[in-house]
């Protein structure tokens, strides 16, 4: 019926105006030319096929399965997770830092050692009222603070800070730096005002948290930045403003990080369209069912 109404009303428009009446008519009754497509296979495999497939599938997820229980009974966490790298892990994550800023793999090494020395006796009892399980395991933070370590950063910016973790370990960093003649500073930006809380005496002698809307916060720092992290709001739209707002204060030598680089591609665009490299870290933690988030990295070419 629908179709008959079609041809008889059509019929007298002209071209111009009938092309896109009829697209607009086959999206709602649909073409009687076109088969209906199939939603199952016409011969479907043995049903023991079909089992032992779903078995060697689920068997790559089986550790995680049995790492569930543990963190459900046990965790205080239930996001911003804090875990170990594994092995494997931190040695590609070495070899990233190292390629990105030209340091030798064994001093990259020896960085991402420090922290657990440096920050134990500072940050266990500080987390201790926090929900956050293993307050020295920085995962994949470990390669911010590798690459600040061989930088050098005069100027840092993290934007996102929730309790501080990365605030305290980026201004380590800078504290090992000013201590061998690099001084430099860290801003924090987080929209909620009780955001940063485990950044205090004496690493916030290398830094500051700025409360409100991190944009607004950016666009009040005028000074040239060496090192960007993005873990603000993960909107595409909005990680994508906050890399457009700092381009023209990017120093020469500057990297910039995005934490959610694992969900959007806005780093690998931004440096695809101002010429920087890019690259990608995927974590992989330890005795942890979380798969891992990971790096972006953009950095400047030669």
């Amino acid at each position: 019926m629908l179709h008959t109404a079609y041809r008889s009303i059509v019929g007298r428009l002209p071209v111009s105006v009938k092309a896109p009446l009829k697209r607009m008519a086959l999206t709602i009754v649909g073409s009687p030319s076109v088969p209906p497509q199939l939603t199952e296979p016409t011969n479907p495999p043995p049903v023991d096929l079909v089992k032992s497939r779903i078995e060697f599938a689920e068997s790559y997820f089986q550790y995680a399965r049995l790492e569930i229980p543990r963190w459900a009974h046990h965790s205080r966490e239930n996001d911003n997770f804090t875990y170990d790298l594994t092995e494997q892990s931190l040695d590609y994550l070495a070899a990233t830092v190292s390629t990105v800023t030209g340091a030798e793999i064994d001093i990259i090494r020896s960085y991402l050692e420090e922290p657990e020395a440096d920050l134990s006796d500072y940050l266990c009892p500080r987390a201790a009222a926090l929900p956050i399980d293993k307050p020295t395991s920085f995962g994949r933070r470990l390669g911010w603070y590798a690459i600040a370590r061989a930088m050098k950063p005069r100027v840092t910016i993290e934007t996102g800070v929730h309790f501080g973790l990365g605030s305290v370990l980026l201004c380590s960093a800078l504290r090992r730096n000013a201590g061998e003649g690099y001084a430099g500073k860290y801003y924090g930006t987080d929209i909620n005002p009780d955001a940063g809380v485990l950044l205090a005496e004496p690493l916030n002698q290398y830094g500051k948290i700025l409360y409100g809307d991190s944009i607004a916060s950016l666009r009040g720092i005028d000074e040239t930045i060496d090192l960007f992290i993005n873990d603000s709001d993960h909107s595409a739209e909005y990680e994508g403003q906050e890399y457009g707002l700092v381009e023209s204060r990017l120093s020469p030598k500057a990297i910039v990080l995005g934490d959610n680089s694992h969900v959007t591609n806005e780093l690998f665009k931004f440096s695809a369209r101002t010429g920087r490299h890019f690259l990608f870290f995927k974590e992989n933690p330890k005795d942890h069912w979380y798969p891992g988030a990971g790096i972006g990295i953009s950095f400047p070419r030669d």
